[in-house]
């Protein structure tokens, strides 16, 4: 099943209510407005989804997967199973702990530390597999055929997705009028669920990826899911090698725009993010801001109002802050 829809996004937020945390929505600083260069004035809004359970969105999908299969009586005793660069891990293995049920995580072995540690931290059995997340979800699907453990997925499947979207429910509650919201993009999951949810209420969204990690830019080029070349210092978390369907579905929509930016725009979002507002995120977050920093960023309209998600606190912030007294 590829398809996604509103109801989906509906039907998520009402099985999630009270197991996740509403996101907070802020006011960016002048500053950050001001470098972004907007044709003339816009105003620009942070959704600080970081202080989500486990750091990202990812708990909303993994709840909703979860609650989903619990309700309908098809969790195994075998508990749950993921191939994850980290936080799709994490959030699998938080929802797998509330429930009782154990949760069986593989990832890349180039993985990093702090997200080893929080998964240990839950509860969940964890193992290194291969160099890329692909290697690690074919170790993955093969544990779950073997060991009859429910496989759940980081971005591609119907129920994470939708859990994903209940954030732009969130956002549009709190901002009625936002004309734009800005999301970073690995395998897609987050977008498609975003999309589909902005795109109900005719707003538009921004697809941001590393030049290094373009599954869903290529994609929309190829026409179709194409694998790519995973190289990015926001590969941790964005480095899927083929997008989901559902979110080349949603990128096809004229409402929604794809965005490339360098590394060094994405080094540059992440640091400005801490120096102006002591955020420590990873450079999945500040892959989003660099969206709308750089020369081919994403530029809004007079009088835009664009939301910018914030997302990933799983982070060593000690490169943040070298050569602070």
């Amino acid at each position: 099943m590829n398809a996604l829809t509103y109801a989906d996004v509906k039907a998520a937020s009402e099985r999630i209510a009270g197991l996740v945390r509403h996101v907070i929505v802020a006011p960016a600083d002048l500053n950050d407005v001001e470098a972004i260069g907007a044709e003339g004035q816009c105003e620009v809004y942070f959704a600080l989804e970081f202080m989500q359970h486990t750091g990202t969105f990812k708990a909303r999908g993994a709840q909703n997967f979860i609650e989903a299969h619990r309700a309908a009586g098809t969790l195994p005793e075998a508990g749950v199973t993921i191939a994850s660069g980290g936080n799709a891990g994490l959030a699998c293995a938080w929802a797998a702990r509330d429930q009782g049920i154990p949760a069986t995580v593989f990832l890349p072995a180039n993985a990093p530390r702090v997200k080893i540690e929080r998964l240990r931290g839950f509860g969940a059995d964890v193992r290194l597999i291969g160099a890329e997340y692909a290697e690690a979800l074919a170790a993955c699907q093969d544990f779950a055929a073997t060991a009859g453990a429910l496989p759940s997925h980081a971005y591609d499947h119907p129920l994470i997705a939708a859990g994903a979207g209940t954030l732009m429910e969130e956002i549009h509650r709190q901002i009625p009028d936002v004309n734009t919201v800005v999301v970073a993009v690995g395998g897609g999951g987050l977008f498609a669920g975003v999309a589909t949810a902005a795109h109900h209420r005719g707003i538009r969204t921004i697809a941001v990826e590393p030049e290094n990690c373009r599954a869903l830019n290529a994609a929309l080029e190829a026409g179709r899911p194409v694998d790519v070349a995973v190289d990015s210092v926001a590969a941790d978390s964005l480095g899927a090698r083929r997008v989901s369907q559902m979110a080349l579905r949603a990128a096809q929509h004229e409402l929604s725009r794809s965005v490339l930016v360098p590394d060094s725009d994405i080094v540059r979002a992440r640091q400005s993010l801490w120096d102006n507002h002591r955020l420590a995120v990873e450079h999945g977050a500040g892959t989003a801001l660099a969206g709308l920093l750089g020369p081919g960023g994403y530029r809004p309209a007079d009088g835009e109002k664009v939301c910018v998600v914030l997302c990933g606190a799983n982070t060593d912030p000690s490169d943040l802050v070298q050569g602070l007294a």
